[in-house]
């Protein structure tokens, strides 16, 4: 897979998520949801911390939750260049096509994410209890690098109650699939994914 090819990919990925995050945060109020099918809504919510909304400050009681924030979005940051570096070098070693393309998902969702977390803060004001403005007179719902990540697709394939007889959750409530996700989220799980699965075959030690 070459450069441009890559380049392209990333690209594509981020418009796709970053129109569909700006059309959300656009038009929905928080919690805010549409039934595409019974398994299958667009439901907005805004994730203030790392995957299901687990924040560092969760682990580090020393820090507030702003400054866990600040925190996170700088890992980020730093993270992004060491999957850019990646990326460059396995392109440059001529790697396999599918190593390429899972680092080239991971760091297009992760670019996605970090948009949201360092811009959205200053470029809307907030969706509670109504629908957001870009680029708001008054300016935007929080300060730079304390950005929200917008999250919209929700698959609740299955509800009901667990069998009595299973272990720790019997007799729970329980949904099947409980997470709200977004495109970058999608893309960075596809490139681990990929990794996992096709292992051998990305990582693949070249004859001398």
């Amino acid at each position: 897979m070459s450069r441009k090819k890559s380049i392209l990919l990333i690209l594509i990925i981020l418009l796709i998520d970053q129109v569909s995050k700006i059309y959300i945060k656009t038009h929905f109020a928080l919690q805010d949801h549409i039934e595409v099918f019974s398994w299958f809504k667009i439901y907005f919510i805004e994730n203030d911390g790392m995957a299901w909304g687990t924040k560092i400050s969760d682990f580090a009681s020393f820090m507030d939750d702003r400054t866990a924030k600040v925190a996170l979005t700088l890992f980020r940051i730093v993270a992004i260049f060491g999957i850019g570096y990646w990326l460059y070098d396995v392109i440059k070693k001529q790697s396999p096509k599918v190593l390429i393309l899972a680092i080239a998902l991971i760091f297009a969702g992760a670019m996605g994410n970090i948009i949201d977390s360092v811009f959205y803060g200053v470029l809307f004001d907030d969706s509670y209890g109504q629908v957001a403005t870009f680029l708001p007179e008054a300016g935007g719902y929080d300060s730079f690098l304390h950005g929200k990540v917008v999250d919209m697709l929700y698959f609740p394939i299955w509800k009901g109650y667990l069998p009595e007889w299973m272990p720790f959750w019997g007799g729970d409530y329980f949904t099947f699939f409980e997470p709200v996700f977004n495109i970058a989220d999608m893309a960075i799980s596809t490139g681990f994914i990929m990794l996992i699965v096709f292992n051998k075959k990305a990582f693949q030690k070249k004859e001398v």
